[in-house]
């Protein structure tokens, strides 16, 4: 019974372990979250298969922007508690092949010579997949998807360290073939091997080669294409710092500016070098040197190539690399003339809050909080200098051939001028705060005043007699001042020469032929020089400069009048020497004018106002012709006011007595004009009393200066330094690039328009002139940026001028929209970097000069290791591809037969990326699944 209870109590426990087996068992039927992962996977490739290029494209693929026509697409997948995103990488058009070292490719596109692919990775924070097992599933579930679906699209995954940029990869070739790929990089202590081309060459043949014996015994036909990258030597670091002004001050107070460069800088012959240093656009050139495509056979092939010539390669490019105040958000920190005009600029906007420059350096209004933040001035060392610089005699003949065309129409002062170099000093003096230009001001004008009362030339400053009423007032004002000092020391001359003559006893002859010999007979034109004869006056003249028994004696005659006979003496008529008008100022016409309207009769006015200019010309008139009278006087001076008789002819002009009369407002018993020749006595040019006495006039000058308005002053200072300023860039050689020139002219009508309100005096009203004005400060930075890179080209490339016009355009194009804009924004940065310009056979001299020998006391330099050297220079980066081809039978299992072809596949490739400290290796293998 026991043995019978025991038996029962087994069977119950089988049937229990049955039901257990029953119960749990796998059904195979239903899937895996593996298998869902890939049905997930396939179902988005055959979306995107059936979708097309063109169709993702309208459905929001995102551009890659470099390279610009590369696009993809993702989506996101989970799997085993994981997030993966699944990015598609596809092409517009086919153009472009991946072997083209001119084409701009994707990393994985140049690595792995694919064009179209797919990148699987882990949403997580380094983006790779560090677990190997991991990586091989994600793969493998990728490829089943991909076969499932018939797409032949390259997989890559990432993996290891992110810095690394390492990937496997796999692709189904649509028939027996499938490509893998493995990419990995070799950061710290590349083998010395790895570093010569014939190492490299050794690594590639490995992959393939039997055994180590094959790289001795057996020649392989590997395809090889080399692009090698230079890159010139970079500025030391003091070089890329700009020197902001030449009176620059350290905290000892020493001078530190321009001219205590112990070498010299690359704009030193550029005509801001006097002013500024620029900080040169052009940082460096990379040289691309690309070698087409040749076979090798051998491992001292490839020592052979590492030594041949750069001049060997098939093609040179060459790639600017601009400097970052260029590309980047760097308005108003370049320094140059616009960043100074905005600082001259703002001291214009406090110069309205005082009447007189003296009050900005008076201790009482320095209380304010803003001329507290800009009371730096420099020390009277560089006030001297800057003063002993403005007071160096300039031309003696102001030339508008420095200056530009389209120059005049700026009111403000010609280049070399006294006033224009006073306010190019202003914008380097300090800050250029108001203060300091106060102070430069005061000083300035006390040097002015001292040459006033010493009557010494006042420098830079032409004396020609005449003033240029298109320049600003203060100009005007120092111009007039100039031809004032100038007669001052003529009449200084005269009196010594008077005292030295007053004990001499000479004939009374020889003292009235002084009289003549003393006129100036620069002032013809004011003796009506078209009229008298040249030969024949000259004789009569003389002949007629002799003494009569009573007072009616010839004295500054200029010359016979011709066909002009007097009306009461059967003589010719004898044109004077007379004074020239005196000079005036532009207020000093609007003083006149001013007083016409007032005392409305235009014309009595006028004869008032020009009573002693009238009078000294009737007076020297009179003492050239004795016997002349009123109506004589009229038909030289005002033709219009004398009506010939309608039967006189040409012909009988020379006939006397002359026939006419005067007209009917000469005519008139109270004609003024009468009466002022009744009261002129004869008296010769040289015997009146001048026009203008330049004493009076001078002080008058010399009030105006030392009490302009502040605001006045500034407001012609602005004008003057944009002038000046444009005037001294515009004299840069550049080249003749005509993109630049065009830029140039239009920047002259856009500062006359910005600066017109400031001549108008509206500043007071109107507080947008101010931000009117710092707009135009960033047009005038924008081409002197500009500028500056055609200048540095220009140096550069001056024996390869294409080069030059072709980098500049490149640049100009991608530069001209961002113009009058806050900033350039540095996304298109790459785009511009990225344009590679080809060299031409000619031009490679030129660009070989750039790369000069290295110095030894260089530190960035290191043991050379990478031969292809040019000029002592290894390449910063060298690019190999190697790939081994073979003709296979594309029905790899059939039998052959005689529709059977062969086709030639790229069984082996390996793309080799490297520089002097790291190595990256990219390779793919086809094989026979």
């Amino acid at each position: 019974m026991a043995s019978s209870s025991k038996k029962e109590h087994v069977m119950e426990d089988d049937s229990e372990e049955e039901e257990e087996e029953f119960e749990h068992f796998d059904d195979y039927t239903l899937a895996s979250s593996w298998e869902r992962f890939i049905s997930e996977i396939e179902a988005v490739c055959r979306q995107w298969l059936a979708s097309g290029p063109k169709n993702l494209l309208e459905k929001g693929a995102v551009p890659l922007g470099e390279p610009k026509n590369l696009y993809k697409v993702k989506s996101e997948l989970k799997y085993a508690m994981k997030n993966y995103c699944m990015e598609y990488y596809f092409e517009i058009s086919n153009a472009g092949n991946t072997e083209d070292w001119n084409s701009t490719l994707h990393d994985l596109q140049l690595s792995f010579g694919v064009k179209e692919f797919m990148v699987i990775a882990p949403q997580s924070a380094s983006g790779v997949i560090l677990d190997s097992p991991e990586a091989s599933k994600l793969l493998s579930a990728v490829a089943i998807a991909f076969s499932n679906c018939s797409s032949l699209w390259p997989a890559f995954v990432p993996v290891h360290d992110p810095s690394r940029k390492a990937y496997i990869g796999i692709q189904n070739m649509g028939t027996v073939f499938t490509r893998r790929f493995e990419g990995d990089l070799i950061a710290t202590q590349v083998p010395v091997k790895l570093m010569h081309l014939e190492g490299l060459y050794e690594l590639f043949v490995s992959k393939f080669a039997f055994s180590s014996s094959d790289l001795s015994t057996h020649f392989f036909r590997v395809h090889f294409t080399m692009k090698l990258t230079y890159k010139t030597l970079p500025y030391d670091d003091d070089d890329n710092e700009v020197i902001k002004s030449e009176y620059e001050i350290n905290e000892s107070g020493q001078e530190n500016g321009v001219d205590n460069r112990n070498k010299l800088q690359w704009d030193d012959d550029c005509p801001w070098s006097e002013w500024y240093t620029a900080e040169d656009p052009l940082k460096a050139f990379e040289l691309i040197a690309t070698w087409e495509e040749k076979t090798v056979e051998s491992s001292m092939e490839m020592a052979e190539l590492e030594n041949a010539s750069i001049h060997e390669a098939h093609k040179w490019f060459i790639v600017p690399e601009f400097s970052s105040y260029l590309m980047g958000d760097y308005l108003g920190k370049m320094v140059g003339f616009a960043s100074q005009l905005g600082l001259l600029i703002d001291a214009l906007a406090m110069s309205l809050e005082v009447k007189f420059m003296e009050d900005f350096v008076s201790a009482e209004t320095l209380g304010s909080d803003k001329l507290k933040s800009s009371a730096v001035v420099p020390p009277p060392t560089v006030l001297d200098r800057v003063l002993k610089d403005l007071c160096h005699e300039g031309p003696g003949v102001i030339s508008h051939e420095s200056s530009h065309k389209s120059s005049r129409i700026i009111k403000g002062a010609p280049l070399e001028t006294l006033f224009a170099q006073f306010c190019l000093h202003s914008l380097w003096f300090g800050d250029c705060n108001i203060r300091a230009i106060a102070v430069l001001w005061i000083e300035f004008i006390r040097e002015v005043r001292w040459c006033w009362e010493e009557s010494q030339p006042l420098p830079r400053m032409p004396v020609n007699g005449t003033i240029d009423l298109s320049t600003c007032l203060v100009n005007q004002k120092l111009q007039m001042l100039a031809i004032c000092i100038e007669k001052r020391r003529q009449q200084l001359d005269d009196k010594q020469d008077g005292v030295g003559d007053s004990n001499s006893d000479s004939p009374s002859v020889e003292v009235e032929a002084s009289d003549v010999a003393n006129e100036d007979l620069s002032h013809t034109s004011r003796a009506k020089e078209g009229l008298i004869k040249e030969s024949v006056s000259t004789s009569t003249s003389n002949a007629n400069l002799e003494f009569s028994n009573n007072d009616n004696k010839r004295r500054g005659s200029a010359g016979v009048v011709e066909t002009m006979m007097l009306l009461n003496s059967p003589n010719y008529m004898h044109a004077p020497f007379t004074q020239d008008p005196p000079i005036m100022t532009e207020d000093m016409h609007e003083e006149r004018l001013h007083a016409v309207e007032v005392l409305g009769d235009s014309f009595s006015f006028s004869g008032q106002l020009e009573k002693d200019i009238l009078s000294s010309d009737m007076s020297a008139f009179k003492a050239a012709n004795p016997e002349a009278t009123f109506e004589d006087f009229i038909r030289w001076h005002s033709p219009k006011d004398w009506e010939d008789d309608s039967s006189s002819s040409a012909s009988s002009k020379k006939k006397w007595p002359p026939g006419g009369k005067l007209s009917e407002r000469m005519s008139d018993p109270g004609n003024s004009w009468r009466k002022i020749w009744n009261d002129a006595p004869p008296l010769p040019a040289s015997k009146q009393k001048p026009l203008m006495d330049p004493n009076r006039e001078g002080e008058k000058i010399l009030h105006y200066l030392e009490t302009v308005r502040p605001h006045q002053l500034l407001e012609q200072m602005v004008c003057t330094a944009f002038q000046a300023a444009a005037d001294t860039l515009n004299q840069t050689s550049f080249g003749g690039l005509k993109n630049m020139t065009t830029k140039i002219d239009q920047l002259y009508p856009t500062m006359a328009s910005a600066l017109r309100p400031l001549q108008a005096n509206k500043l007071h009203g109107d507080p947008e002139i101010i931000e009117d004005l710092k707009r135009l400060c960033v047009v005038f930075e924008h081409v002197e940026k500009l500028l500056t890179l055609a200048a540095s080209l220009h140096r550069k490339f001056l024996h390869a001028p294409r080069l030059s016009q072709t980098i500049f355009n490149n640049f100009y194009n991608f530069y001209l929209p961002k113009m009058g804009k806050a900033s350039v924004g540095g996304d298109t940065n790459k785009e511009l970097v990225n344009k590679k310009e080809e060299v031409r056979v000619n031009e490679r001299d030129v660009v070989t000069s750039m790369f000069v020998q290295p110095s030894a006391n260089q530190s960035w330099r290191k043991v050379l290791s990478m031969g292809n050297l040019l000029n002592g220079h290894e390449p910063m980066l060298r690019e190999i591809v190697f790939s081994l081809r073979d003709r296979v039978d594309s029905s790899y299992h059939a039998p052959r037969s005689q529709w059977s072809h062969e086709q030639e596949i790229e069984t082996h490739r390996m793309y080799i990326c490297g520089t002097s400290n790291d190595l990256r290796v990219a390779l793919s293998v086809t094989s026979c699944d």
